[in-house]
């Protein structure tokens, strides 16, 4: 069975407001990911903050997703991201519903069709497998699976629930057979790439993970090696 990473890899690093990605720091940062993306031929992605995305974009060349929008229209929404602003200084796509900023369903649904308005890829996360079989049938182009008990914690959940992976897997398939199928929480080395890619991933949300990892680079070049290594095994 063909797995549809090894056919458009995808490994996103959100940089969440972590001081080792903000400002020049996200440049250098945005650059290293790149530059291993390229060397390994594995697509890769950042989630910056929105003060840094048009720096990124212009200085790196790599793919920037926002780390939340809005489902507000342009107008006078003091403090709000629109799906307008984001695409206007570059931005492939955003995260919606992370942990962190979680939303209303109902704001999901029109946030994705703002987004899709505007040209712009979404990134839905799920801490559950029902939360994920419910933001898929909302057809965002990827559903990102992240158990909020495991994230940033170095416990990956393709390690310490698989189950959730599995699960998730066969519940989005189920009613929607074309978001790409992210998985995230807790992931930090390769074999943690590994094992959720058998378990049905096509691609992960990472953070911390990389972030703050004493050498960032060396856990990216291990993450793409896996990513790599498993599409090897299936071919």
């Amino acid at each position: 069975m063909t797995n549809h990473l090894c056919n458009d890899p995808l490994i996103l690093v959100n940089f969440k407001t972590y001081s080792e990605a903000t400002g020049k720091k996200a440049i250098t940062l945005a650059r290293t990911i790149f530059e291993i993306g390229n060397q390994t031929g594995v697509k890769v992605a950042v989630a910056p903050q929105c003060c840094d995305i048009m720096q990124i974009v212009s200085e790196v060349g790599v793919s920037v997703y926002g780390q939340h929008v809005d489902s507000v229209v342009p107008g006078a929404y003091t403090g709000h991201v629109t799906a307008e602003s984001l695409k206007a200084v570059g931005a492939t796509g955003t995260l919606l519903n992370h942990s962190e900023r979680t939303i209303k369903l109902a704001d999901i649904l029109t946030a994705i069709l703002r987004c899709r308005e505007s040209g712009l890829l979404t990134v839905v996360c799920a801490g559950d497998v029902d939360a994920t079989a419910a933001v898929s049938l909302l057809m965002p182009d990827m559903v990102a699976i992240e158990p909020p008990e495991l994230i940033g914690t170095g416990r990956a959940v393709s390690k310490e629930k698989p189950e959730v992976i599995s699960n998730s897997v066969r519940r989005i398939r189920a009613v929607n057979q074309n978001a790409k199928i992210l998985c995230g929480a807790g992931i930090s080395t390769g074999d943690d790439i590994y094992a959720a890619l058998q378990l049905g991933a096509e691609g992960f949300l990472v953070a911390s993970g990389v972030v703050r990892a004493p050498d960032p680079a060396r856990v990216m070049s291990d993450f793409c090696e896996a990513a790599n290594r498993f599409c090897e095994s299936v071919k």
